[in-house]
């Protein structure tokens, strides 16, 4: 068994630190959120910090690094106030990987790691094609986070876009049939596989009954 102190953690070498903490917990989701600058140039990035705020209203959030360097998704949702989230599936999962390469600016990662840039609608930001499941928003609120300097961005849901066959009765969506895929730490992939749907659990329900 290995076991660290808070200070020993601090004073690992600092690739060692990095891949450790961001894998301990666990699989994350895995999503490229788009965004556009007031001038029309689009932006994709790789995300594993996609998170459920509420469903009434409906929305959604992930966190941003601190804003010591230049962060192009940041400064695009807050100068148009709307920007999509956009689902990996293992088909495209190398090339969502890619878009997490320092590209400038004036890039597009959508025509550089050869992505889809697809508009919707009227909605005013790009989805990427290739994802089963497309969720556009309208920016609410930030929230820094003083201990580390991240930023909570919040957005509500204005568009969702899914395939019709993998939503249930119940609303409950099957993320292995659009071939989802989980991040573990920065650089691993993984599968989504379900392997349990349980009911309700209540102070008195037994394991048999689940």
């Amino acid at each position: 068994m290995q076991i660290y102190s808070h200070d020993e953690i601090l004073n690992l070498e600092k690739y060692f630190r990095i891949n450790l903490l961001n894998k301990i917990s666990g699989i994350k989701s895995a999503h490229l959120i788009g965004t556009r600058n007031i001038e029309g140039q689009s932006n994709l990035a790789i995300f594993n910090s996609v998170i459920h705020i509420g469903a009434n209203p409906p929305y959604l959030g992930f966190i941003l690094r601190p804003l010591s360097v230049e962060r192009h998704t940041y400064e695009n949702i807050k100068a148009t106030g709307f920007f999509t989230i956009n689902q990996i599936t293992e088909d495209i999962h190398k090339k969502a990987h890619l878009t997490s390469a320092k590209f400038p600016k004036e890039v597009s990662e959508f025509e550089a790691c050869n992505l889809t840039e697809q508009y919707i609608n009227d909605f005013p930001i790009p989805f990427v094609g290739e994802s089963k499941i497309q969720i556009g928003l309208s920016f609410q609120e930030e929230n820094l986070i003083k201990a580390n300097n991240t930023i909570l961005v919040i957005g509500k849901i204005e568009t969702l876009i899914l395939p019709k066959d993998v939503v249930g009765s119940d609303g409950d969506l099957n993320l292995e049939d659009v071939n989802g895929v989980g991040i573990g730490g920065l650089n691993s992939y993984y599968k989504c596989k379900r392997i349990g749907d349980y009911k309700y659990a209540r102070v008195n329900t037994k394991i048999e009954e689940m």
